[in-house]
């Protein structure tokens, strides 16, 4: 994986969390949501492997339920500790981000 998918890997899950934050959604549907935000070239394929990472490290849980237009989904919704990552996600992202535009800007503290 080279440094732009790692960094975009990072920033997906931080939205990923925001995202579930608003409303019990399931993966096809983030997919979706991302797409609309702009993330053109996202992927299921690369989405539902942070969703499962998300869960297994306790930010989602997850239930199944029947959908009207085929096989049963997985719905994931944030908890508490997914809530309390993506507060420390946007906390880390705006200082992170700050210091970048700095640089870019060629402004020194």
């Amino acid at each position: 994986m080279n440094v732009n998918s790692q960094l975009l890997k990072g920033t997906l899950e931080g939205c990923i969390l925001k995202i579930l934050e608003q409303d019990e959604t399931y993966g096809y549907e983030i997919v979706e949501k991302l797409h609309q935000y702009g993330f053109a070239d996202i992927s299921e394929g690369t989405v539902y492997p942070l969703l499962l990472r998300l869960h297994n490290s306790g930010y989602l849980s997850a239930n199944t339920k029947v959908s009207p237009y085929g096989p049963k989904r997985k719905y994931y919704t944030l908890t508490d500790a997914g809530q309390i990552q993506l507060q420390t996600f946007i906390q880390e992202w705006e200082h992170l981000s700050a210091i970048i535009n700095q640089v870019l800007s060629n402004k020194e503290v």
